[in-house]
């Protein structure tokens, strides 16, 4: 996608991949599989059938397998972006379109939303769930000050995932109708920092930032990082925290059989008049609203 800020690496992030891949540390698509499957619960609460259906840059087929089990997807085809990000999709050509925690690795994310949009019937569903901005926080934390400490500066280890309050509005200038946002946060404990960064390799979400330090990590940070890790994010078994956000959004190609807003000015009561009458009603009731 012409110029579109490169933030991260594709290819280095396809390498990161297939290595996960041969890795196959069992249990460590822990993340994957509750996104898909709350990704999975929150479709079977529309009262629609899909035909055809779309899960975009899927790892594994995990979502697939959820979403057959709420019987709703019909055909879900898996489609894998390359470096240029571009969707192989017709416009008007799905009725859903899925993905779990692969957004946040596009470097545009306001034009692949385009895509998507563009590639939706209309009234078609677009449903996703992507990694937020808190994820990660303590190790980003214990990695800066380790480094800053041995080496003098920091580099961004961490990649800068989006805060839900931007993703709404990334929906509206797609396109979309009727978004939604909401967020979750997961704690997840672990043995020590060292248990966390092996999970991560294995999800194939280490460092593919564009802008990384091409010096590795030493032992001597690292080992200056599990000591700070367990210092400030250990609870009384001595096991350490790390969170994860997770951001669920949705959003519909327009259609006219939609609710639309109502037009500026059509109000039957003024807002001024509205709160008055609210405030004598909480006085009347023995409630004091301030």
């Amino acid at each position: 996608m012409s110029g579109a800020p490169q933030i991260f690496d594709r290819t280095l992030l396809e390498r990161h991949r297939a290595r996960a891949g041969r890795m196959a540390v069992p249990g460590s698509d822990f993340l994957l599989r509750h996104a898909a499957t709350d990704l999975a619960e929150r479709l079977t609460a529309v009262n629609r059938q899909f035909s055809h259906a779309a899960d975009i840059d899927s790892q594994s087929a995990v979502l697939v397998e959820a979403l057959a089990g709420a019987g709703q997807g019909g055909h879900v085809e898996r489609l894998r972006l390359d470096e240029t990000e571009a969707l192989p999709l017709a416009p008007g050509s799905l009725d859903l379109a899925v993905s779990a925690l692969q957004l946040q690795w596009i470097n545009d994310l306001p034009g692949l939303l385009a895509q998507i949009r563009r590639a939706l019937k209309p009234d078609g569903l677009f449903l996703a769930m992507l990694i937020g901005g808190d994820t990660l926080q303590e190790l980003r934390d214990v990695l800066t000050s380790a480094e800053s400490d041995i080496r003098g500066g920091a580099a961004p280890r961490v990649a800068p995932f989006a805060d839900i309050r931007d993703i709404g509005g990334l929906l509206q200038r797609a396109g979309f109708a009727l978004p939604v946002t909401d967020s979750d946060r997961l704690t997840v404990r672990y043995d020590s920092m060292f248990h966390l960064m092996r999970d991560l390799r294995a999800m194939g979400a280490t460092n593919a930032l564009v802008a990384r330090d091409p010096r590795p990590l030493t032992r001597a940070i690292l080992a200056r990082a599990a000591e700070l890790y367990a210092e400030r994010y250990s609870d009384a078994d001595g096991r350490v925290r790390a969170t994860f956000e997770l951001i669920a959004l949705s959003g519909w190609a327009p259609h006219e059989s939609q609710p639309k807003p109502l037009k500026p000015g059509s109000a039957k009561m003024r807002l001024a008049d509205a709160i008055e009458a609210a405030r004598k009603d909480a006085v009347e009731t023995g409630r004091d609203e301030k």
